[in-house]
């Protein structure tokens, strides 16, 4: 069934918007893998088209990879075959479960970003949906600007789009940050502890440049911190 056709319950304000709020409204998207959920044909081929269109906001000359499902099975190998950045999951399936599917999910790949669409919304099933740490939920119809405020908030939380070292980058430098105010340490201060330049640690915090892994030791050795467990933090 249609979007246009799907039976929506309750008027257009009992309907649940999306949850993402207070990103930049301007802000590109980069161009990410994503894979999408419904047993509705229509609909599949209605999300294929917009996230296709000149205003799905993707950063030039890229576009989104966009993969469409019609069964749990065929996600589940989808994203097996390649991890997808951001899954767009149905709730109600006839007799597929997309509790069921969120489950699944969860206990495979717990930090995937996952952005519930349904036809039938409601305040108990988005509670249950975000105990499962979905990132967003969204009521169908819903427009090309609904999606990228979804997006575009979840890129700028889980830094989805980016190059793994992109990621260590930013990561690290938000560790240095969080260690050396715990420790209320300057610069001066770290620079002395770890041997590593002002200069050098004021790049590193900015996330302008990565550390060598020696350097990177002795930072993490001055403030008695596991380096491993930034790497880890950065999703590597």
């Amino acid at each position: 069934m249609s979007p246009q056709h799907e039976h929506q319950p309750g008027t257009p304000d009992d309907r649940a918007p999306s949850i993402a709020r207070g990103s930049d409204a301007n802000a590109p998207i980069p161009p990410l893998r994503i894979v999408a959920l419904d047993d509705d044909a229509d609909f599949r081929q209605y999300l294929s088209a917009l996230l296709s269109s000149p205003s799905a906001c993707v950063t030039p000359p890229g576009v989104h990879d966009v993969r469409t499902c019609s069964t749990p099975d065929e996600l589940l190998a989808a994203c097996t075959e390649q991890l997808p950045d951001v899954v767009l999951l149905d709730m109600k399936m006839g007799r597929a479960s997309g509790e069921d599917v969120l489950v699944e999910l969860r206990k495979r790949w717990p930090r995937m970003c996952v952005i519930v669409i349904t036809g039938f919304p409601s305040m108990d099933s988005m509670r249950q949906t975000f105990q499962q740490n979905v990132f967003d939920y969204l009521a169908k119809p819903f427009s090309i600007a609904d999606l990228n405020n979804s997006l575009r908030a979840a890129v700028a939380k889980l830094g989805l789009g980016q190059r793994p070292q992109d990621r260590l980058r930013i990561e690290l430098g938000r560790q240095l940050r969080l260690a050396r105010t715990e420790r209320d340490w300057t610069l001066k201060e770290l620079s002395e502890a770890s041997g590593i330049s002002i200069s050098q640690l004021s790049s590193i915090e900015r996330g302008a440049h990565l550390p060598s892994l020696e350097s990177l030791v002795d930072i993490a050795r001055a403030l008695e911190k596991q380096p491993s467990a930034w790497l880890i933090a950065a999703g590597l």
